[in-house]
């Protein structure tokens, strides 16, 4: 009986010892997993190169948000991975976008600054689009815009009121693009009487066509505006006569188009073509991105705008900071793709 307890104690012990050393074997097994994730995303990006495609021309508000960004971003992502911001034009930034969701490598090292109208264009079931807006991995925004309809000094207008009585020429880049879209929604819906004309490779060249006298009017951001053409404003060579979104604290006399809005669901349609208004200008990357590597890039563009080198060049460069963040701005692209059908169908014509 002696003899079988003590075995019973002596193999017990025994278990309780590999018992122990399997215990430290897991905790081993699960830091060093740990810390392979952790390390996971530094490793994947060392050495590699990240490219911003950008969709629309050199100059524009677009450009310079991307070409920000990129100048500071690559520090703060695991890896300092060399960022390369570069150009892919067509279709007003149509062609980009169907590139970054079905032809770029689903790897985190392809973003794309997307046009603020992509959403509303899936929504109508545009015309070239091959992209599912839902899909991407929306990153960040450097801020919110407010959209206007401005009108050059010999156009003959100079209001709201003037724009339904004379016909001007406006200047776009392409069907899709806001500067076509704009107009469009406000000859259908506020009876304005903009003649559109389309194919400009982008908006210096509607800035250059209207200097020529070739359009009297365009869309364009305010903060475009005093960016890219602030002695136009200072000699009053332009005239803003609408503004969209969120209100410009400068531009308190000039109406809204969602308060000039007939009824309830034509106010809902504009809201739908300015949607873009809420993600001013917006970077994405490809579907299909590892989660931790998504987060990796979202954290970098939280960072960059708080860097205080990138807050002073954008002062210089009269960009406004007020950053969107990834989250916030698929929560709005859910939202835009989630517009009543019958509303979808009138605006269809105004955003393809």
């Amino acid at each position: 009986m002696q003899f079988h307890r003590g075995l019973k104690i002596r193999l017990a012990g025994r278990q309780g010892v590999l018992a122990g050393q399997m215990s430290s074997l897991a905790l081993a097994a699960v830091l060093m997993a740990g810390g392979a994730r952790a390390d996971s995303v530094e490793d994947f990006y060392r050495g590699k190169t990240i490219n911003v495609l950008i969709g629309v021309a050199v100059g524009g508000e677009y450009d310079l948000h991307a070409r920000l960004t990129a100048r500071f971003i690559g520090k703060y992502i695991p890896g300092n991975p060399n960022v390369v911001p570069q150009q892919m034009t067509g279709a007003g930034g149509l062609n980009m976008a169907n590139y970054l969701y079905s032809v770029a490598p689903r790897d985190g090292t392809y973003i794309g600054m997307l046009l603020a109208t992509a959403p509303a264009m899936q929504a109508v079931k545009g015309q070239g689009v091959q992209y599912d807006a839902n899909g991407f991995g929306w990153i960040g925004s450097i801020c919110p815009t407010v959209e206007t309809m401005t009108v050059w000094k010999t156009s003959g207008v100079k209001t709201y009121d003037d724009a339904r009585k004379t016909e001007v020429i406006a200047g776009a880049t392409g069907r899709g693009a806001i500067t076509y879209s704009f107009p469009m929604m406000m000859n259908a819906l506020l009876d304005t009487k903009f003649k559109i004309v389309t194919g400009y490779p982008g908006g210096n060249d509607v800035n250059l066509a209207m200097e020529r006298g070739e359009v009297g009017a365009r869309n364009n951001t305010w903060s475009s505006w005093k960016v890219t053409k602030p002695e136009w404003l200072k000699n009053k060579d332009i005239e803003v006569i609408v503004q969209a979104g969120p209100r410009a604290k400068d531009l308190p006399n000039v109406p809204s188009v969602e308060d000039l809005a007939k009824n309830p669901d034509d106010r809902q349609i504009i809201e739908l073509v300015v949607s873009g208004t809420r993600l001013g200008r917006p970077l994405a990357t490809t579907p299909g991105v590892p989660a931790e590597r998504l987060k990796a890039l979202r954290d970098a563009f939280d960072a960059t705008m708080k860097d205080p080198e990138f807050i002073k060049q954008a002062e210089q460069i009269k960009v406004e900071v007020d950053p969107v963040s990834g989250e916030s701005i698929q929560k709005v692209v859910a939202q835009v793709l989630a517009t009543p059908p019958h509303l979808i169908e009138r605006a269809k014509p105004l955003v393809e």
